[in-house]
């Protein structure tokens, strides 16, 4: 596992400067489900935390966000997504990211051997580019997690079905399942390729 400081980062996204350190007590509160993993793509108390014209001018051009959050324990890798745009997160906690690149999808597959797994730490929000492969976070230790969510607004929200694209699973949501996951059971086209990651 690497750092999100190590040069390697630096191709599937980047640090942001600024500190959203008043948003992790609100993280905090948030209530995890018992089991499992909660996403939650728009969230009122973390959206009204935020000066959001701002986030929307300075990270996504103005674009209309959501800002929401995932929240659990989580230490297995079921799946990767990309959207076509920008993602920030930020946890309440020290969590891990899997992260691979679009462009190593061939043929609506992906070899689960090219990601590479980074520390975020907490309170240190990061940007996930477009063309970077993600999903949910997984724990560090047996500590879980608050995750902020901000994406472009509608992301995630409803399903989507495409003839050109079999990847498309939700609104600028492209999902790679492992066979046998319940994303996999739920409609994710099975893509993912070789042993399926765990963290200890």
């Amino acid at each position: 596992m690497k750092s999100i400081y190590d040069e390697s980062f630096r191709k599937y996204g980047c640090i942001i400067q600024d500190r959203f350190d008043d948003v992790l007590s609100k993280l905090a509160k948030i209530e995890k489900p018992q089991k499992g993993v909660k996403y939650l793509a728009s969230e009122e108390t973390l959206e009204s935390s935020f000066d959001k014209e701002k986030l929307e001018n300075d990270y996504f051009g103005g674009m209309p966000i959501q800002i929401g959050y995932c929240a659990g324990f989580n230490k297995s890798v079921n799946a990767l997504e990309y959207h076509k745009s920008s993602e920030i997160n930020m946890a309440n906690e020290d969590f891990i990211l899997v992260l691979g690149l679009r462009q190593d999808i061939v043929d609506n597959a992906y070899d689960i051997a090219n990601a590479e797994a980074f520390l975020v730490p907490r309170g240190v929000a990061v940007e996930i580019y477009a063309s970077t492969l993600h999903y949910c976070p997984l724990s560090q230790g047996e500590s879980s997690f608050n995750m902020l969510v901000v994406l472009p607004k509608g992301t995630n929200v409803g399903k989507r079905k495409s003839s050109l694209e079999p990847l498309l699973y939700g609104t600028n949501k492209w999902l790679l399942a492992f066979s046998g996951t319940s994303e996999a059971k739920g409609g994710a086209f099975v893509g993912l390729k070789g042993e399926k990651p765990w963290m200890k």
